[in-house]
């Protein structure tokens, strides 16, 4: 009875409920703990500590880390530990965090699985530092492009429309759209000097874009999705516009606290965090979404890039 009377006190804390629901999938640091449930160190440390002073919890060293697990349950506690875990369930239910913690766990173990993330930031940084004849960036996408089967592309958010050009010269169809007047008839403009019969510029919202529902392959949003009034109208707009097996591709700044962006760049949201962006693609209705950190600018305010792509079934 004193079991089952020390479960009930332990599961009377929101916070213990969530570490305890996490470490049920997974082992995790106390890094990582921080980084899903988005709370201090200090608590989280604390925490932990009664769980496992409690027999609830158990750790084991790796490396630099501390990992810690649900204790296994010892035979002639089975019962015990079933009951826990019938509590956890309960109270689980009850925290309207839980489904945003599974989500959290589910980057926090893709960011563990690219092992060579690391190795490629390294090559990445190093790429343009020291000049060699005909190496640039636009060189190598362009050369990327050749791979790329004719696809039908909506550049949503195109701007002056650079990537839809580059897209353009390999593409079926580009279909670029922007709110602004003057970019669609510069980029017009500069479609026709350049002999792009298959790039197409249109003048709307990337919320509801005059594209026919179904008809296109790819939905871009390249540094676009941040301006977005509601930058959920414009992933489900996406997902409508996409065909089946269609994908979208949003790459976008990374939450920051540059607060001078919106006046600099009209920036409506700064950023978003990779929970956010898994969360609204989620609901828009996409799958199998991958999400990751591709790029961190030397300079100081420091952006850092998301990459995410995402399938409409």
């Amino acid at each position: 009875m004193s079991s089952i009377l020390k479960s009930f006190a332990l599961l009377s804390d929101a916070t213990r409920v969530r570490i305890l629901a996490l470490l049920r999938h997974e082992e995790l640091s106390v890094a990582e703990l921080q980084e899903i449930l988005a709370l201090g160190q200090s608590n989280i440390s604390a925490q932990l500590s009664r769980l496992k002073t409690a027999g609830f919890v158990t750790d084991r060293r790796s490396g630099k880390n501390r990992l810690y697990q649900l204790q296994p349950p010892r035979p002639k506690d089975q019962e015990t530990h079933d009951h826990l875990l019938a509590l956890l369930d309960a109270a689980t239910q009850e925290l309207h965090e839980a489904k945003h913690d599974l989500t959290a766990l589910k980057l926090v173990r893709r960011k563990r699985a690219d092992t060579a993330r690391s190795y490629f930031d390294a090559l990445a940084g190093k790429f343009g530092r020291q000049y060699i004849p005909g190496r640039s960036w636009k060189a190598l996408g362009e050369t990327l492009l050749h791979f790329v089967p004719p696809l039908i592309i909506a550049d949503l958010g195109a701007g002056e429309g650079v990537v839809s050009q580059m897209l353009a010269q390999h593409a079926k169809q580009v279909i670029a759209v922007d709110n602004s007047e003057k970019m669609v008839a510069y980029g017009s403009s500069l479609a026709e000097e350049h002999g792009f019969a298959n790039l197409d510029y249109r003048l709307g919202d990337i919320e509801d874009p005059p594209i026919t529902d179904g008809s296109v392959d790819v939905a871009l949003f390249s540094q676009a999705l941040h301006h977005a009034s509601r930058p959920e109208f414009a992933l489900a707009a996406a997902h409508r516009i996409l065909k089946p097996g269609g994908r979208v591709i949003v790459l976008d700044l990374l939450r920051h606290s540059f607060e001078k962006a919106r006046l600099l760049y009209a920036d409506v949201w700064l950023g978003f965090s990779e929970v956010e962006l898994h969360e609204m693609l989620e609901r828009a209705g996409f799958q199998n979404i991958e999400i990751r950190l591709v790029d961190r600018e030397a300079k100081s305010p420091h952006f850092q890039t998301l990459l995410a792509v995402a399938l409409k079934s």
